[in-house]
């Protein structure tokens, strides 16, 4: 089975989210943990989150993009197992038998966004409609360098007399 696993280019997501996942960590879009919010009233780093953002499943921590990796089943039970423990801990769920069930749905739902090659870069956009919250999802393709036209060569300098 193939899965979210959060990836860091670069140190952005650690000054834009108010608590940022670590890179490696298993995600999943993580919508449903801004349910009844209204995005207008959240601060600027908690709006990225929401606009933006992946959830980390061990730290609850978020990530602006992630890559497509492979996951065994213990693993993958491990992320609902967490998501559940996180449901009653932070989002206020009355216990782990009434949050396994949306635990396993976020779960399942994540992984049926990762049928793309492992290491396919995923990025989301997520926003409020009278629907309710709706996210859109973005496979990034790299580009191929030699699609580029080269911006320099390199000549041996006149007065090198090694060559």
């Amino acid at each position: 089975m193939k899965f979210p696993r959060c990836i860091r280019l670069d140190a952005s997501d650690t000054h834009i989210f108010p608590h940022t996942s670590a890179p490696g960590e298993w995600a999943v879009p993580g919508g449903l943990t801004f349910a009844g919010c209204d995005p207008e009233t959240l601060d600027n780093k908690t709006r990225l989150a929401f606009q933006t953002g992946w959830l980390g499943t061990e730290s609850f921590g978020w990530c602006s993009l992630v890559e497509v990796a492979d996951i065994d089943e213990a693993e993958f039970a491990q992320v609902v197992e967490r998501l559940a423990a996180g449901f009653v801990s932070i989002l206020g769920a009355p216990d782990l038998a009434a949050a396994r069930p949306d635990a396993a749905a976020e779960a399942k739902y994540a992984a049926t966004l990762c049928e793309h090659d492992p290491h396919t870069l995923l990025a989301l956009e997520r926003g409020l409609t009278e629907e309710g919250i709706v996210e859109r999802f973005r496979v990034i393709v790299p580009e191929r360098a030699q699609d580029h036209a080269r911006i320099w060569d390199i000549v041996p300098d006149e007065d090198d007399t090694d060559n």
